[in-house]
């Protein structure tokens, strides 16, 4: 009997250094894998009767410190959501312009005073003019496409938004379903080990749309939440709606209603926001971008085109207008109205009174928009005045300190650059945080000098219990012989 108990032992180890085997190919196979988890098998020393009956395989473990694995996912979502952040606001920056650039908006408004100040002094000249023409024309088509520009940034964030919802709700769907697989596996006894890797690798692309956090549930399940409490899944997946808009203009806006949030169950999700509990990931920092940021950036945008329209549309500027006639400056051929400020950078543009390209008259220039015939050439009073009307101290419709039009914009371009500074520091300080968490979550996974070293001793386990059998094998032999 003994010898038989002896065999039997042996084949257990040699079952179990198989198995531990197995274990450490896998491991060594996948040490560059992402969201892989080192598995180790589970011995216990079997027993039948009290007596010692070889070796027991309890089962694979999958190492993973839950602890760092959250905190390395709440970084990711952080991450995600500066990425996104900073690279709209580098975007929006190039299209109000930086600072010496020939094209930017504080540039276009200094080389329109300079071409009154060069006409004013040689009112005669038609290419003086003509140059003072064609600098507010090139001025006016600078706000016009910074303000396009936003609506299609904003557009950009809109899309965005609805390709991370179909991305969340399709992960979710694969989570539960996951789900419901490392149940199975569990109940049929099999290792759910590649299973959970794969739930791990879902479960991460879901961390950068929206942070969350998770929670074990009876059979290997997962139960998802957003930090700030809301429930993606805790049995069936939730599903989550949002209508995209094909075009964005500045008067649309989520509070108008102009622009969708999210929706739970064809409900409104967040009516105050449109985001609600799932912001902090790219999908928040999306809703900003399109609901705040750039509708901010319209705002200064538009009060500047403001202030340069009021700036020339005041009768005491140019004597020829009349209250309520549109100036050098126009809102699309009309007067500026103070009710319908909201996209007025999109529709500025110089009088066509004034350019002979639209058929006006570049006298007009020299005696004011409203002129009905033409003044002396020498006569440079309206041409000065103009000047002054840019150089003139004032406060732009949003408050703020008093300012040349030049001075407006170059407030404008200085915000926006300090805004887009602010994004890259805080980007850095979100790499770096994950940079950190990810070596820790690495640290923790395939040891390829540990996984040799364990090959080596299973090689010397599988080794002993083969010589065992054979030496058991002998013994009957031996048996045998009598």
């Amino acid at each position: 009997m003994s010898i038989s108990h002896s065999l039997s032992n042996a084949l257990s180890g040699l079952t179990a250094a198989s198995r531990m085997a197995e274990v450490v190919s896998s491991n060594l196979a996948n040490a560059l894998t992402d969201g892989y988890g080192r598995r180790s098998l589970n011995l216990s020393a079997a027993t039948i009767g009290g007596r010692g009956a070889g070796v027991n395989i309890d089962g694979v473990t999958r190492m993973v410190d839950r602890g760092i694995l959250a905190d390395r996912r709440l970084a990711d979502a952080s991450l995600s959501s500066h990425m996104q952040t900073s690279a709209f606001m580098s975007r929006l920056e190039d299209l109000i312009g930086t600072a010496g650039a020939s094209d930017s908006l504080a540039n276009r408004v200094t080389a329109a005073e300079q071409a009154l100040i060069d006409a004013s002094a040689s009112p005669s000249s038609d290419s003086h003019l003509q140059s003072v023409v064609d600098r507010f024309n090139q001025l006016a088509g600078s706000l016009n496409a910074a303000s396009d520009g936003i609506q299609g940034l904003r557009q950009d964030a809109d899309k965005a938004i609805s390709q991370q919802v179909e991305t969340l709700n399709a992960s979710l769907r694969q989570v539960a379903q996951l789900n419901a697989d490392i149940t199975m596996s569990y109940n049929t006894g099999n290792d759910p080990s590649a299973l959970m890797d794969q739930r791990q690798q879902v479960v991460d692309k879901i961390a950068e749309i929206v942070p969350i956090r998770e929670v074990d549930r009876q059979g290997g399940q997962v139960a998802l939440m957003t930090t700030s409490g809301e429930a993606l899944i805790d049995g069936p997946p939730k599903q989550f709606g949002f209508a995209a808009t094909n075009f964005v203009t500045a008067e649309m806006t989520f509070d108008s209603g102009g622009l969708s949030g999210l929706t739970l169950d064809g409900a409104p999700f967040a009516p105050a926001d449109g985001v609600g509990r799932l912001a902090g990931g790219s999908l928040g920092a999306a809703f900003a971008m399109r609901d705040q940021t750039l509708t901010d950036a319209q705002a200064g945008l538009d009060a500047l085109a403001r202030d340069l329209v009021e700036r020339f549309q005041d009768p005491a500027v140019d004597p020829t207008l009349a209250p309520g006639d549109a100036g050098l400056l126009t809102d699309n051929g009309a007067a500026f109205d103070a009710v319908n400020t909201i996209g007025l950078a999109g529709r500025i543009q110089v009088n066509i009174a004034v350019d002979p390209a639209q058929g006006g008259a570049l006298s007009k220039i020299r005696d004011g928009v409203g002129a009905l015939a033409a003044g002396p050439v020498g006569n440079s009073q309206q041409i000065t005045a103009w000047s002054d009307a840019l150089a003139e101290m004032r406060n732009s419709s949003l408050g703020g300190q008093t300012a040349s039009a030049s001075g407006h914009a170059a407030n404008l371009m200085s915000h926006i650059g300090n805004a887009r500074l602010a994004a890259e520091s805080e980007l850095s300080f979100a790499t770096g945080r994950w940079d950190t968490l990810r070596q820790a979550e690495l640290s923790n996974g395939v040891d390829s000098d540990h996984e040799l070293q364990m090959l080596m001793q299973i090689e010397q386990a599988y080794a002993a219990n083969a010589k065992l059998v054979q030496t058991v094998e002998s013994m009957i032999q031996t048996l045998m012989e009598l």
